[in-house]
C-alpha cells in the first residue's frame, strides 16, 4: 500500500505544473516593476512637460 502510494505520488506532476505557473507570474511581475521603476522619472518629467504647456495655453 505504501509502495503504491509512493509511486503514485511519484509520478505526479501537477505540482510541477503550479510550481512553473508561480515563477513566471513572479517573473512577470520583476520585469513590470523594473520597467515602472526605469520609466517611472522619464515620465513624470513627460507629464509635467503637458501640464505647464496646458496651463499655459489655458491662460493665453
Amino acid at each position: 500500500m505504501l509502495r503504491r502510494l509512493l509511486s503514485r505520488f511519484g509520478r505526479d506532476d501537477s505540482g510541477a505544473t503550479a510550481i512553473e505557473c508561480g515563477l513566471i507570474l513572479s517573473l512577470m511581475v520583476l520585469v513590470i516593476l523594473v520597467a515602472l521603476y526605469e520609466f517611472g522619472g522619464t515620465t513624470d518629467g513627460l507629464f509635467q512637460i503637458t501640464m505647464n504647456r496646458l496651463s499655459d495655453a489655458m491662460r493665453g
